[in-house]
């Protein structure tokens, strides 16, 4: 995901969306674990949206206290 479609996203969505890179990112884990994941890296690239995602949250927090 491009941190230009990440900061177009509400905090809300920002929060849904974390949520479910997770759970996807937990079944890749456990296919990688059993053998059967087809694209090892995609584990890597789930890791860095899910920061991506929690430092844009993290900027509009600290955002927000500094007004």
């Amino acid at each position: 995901m491009d941190i230009k479609d990440i900061r177009k996203l509400s905090d809300a969505d920002l929060k849904k969306k974390i949520r479910e890179t997770k759970e996807e990112l937990f079944t890749k884990r456990m296919q990688q674990a059993n053998g059967t994941l087809e694209n090892p890296s995609s584990l890597r690239i789930l890791r860095r949206d899910v920061a991506k995602m929690k430092t844009v949250l993290r900027e509009r927090e600290l955002e927000e206290a500094h007004k």
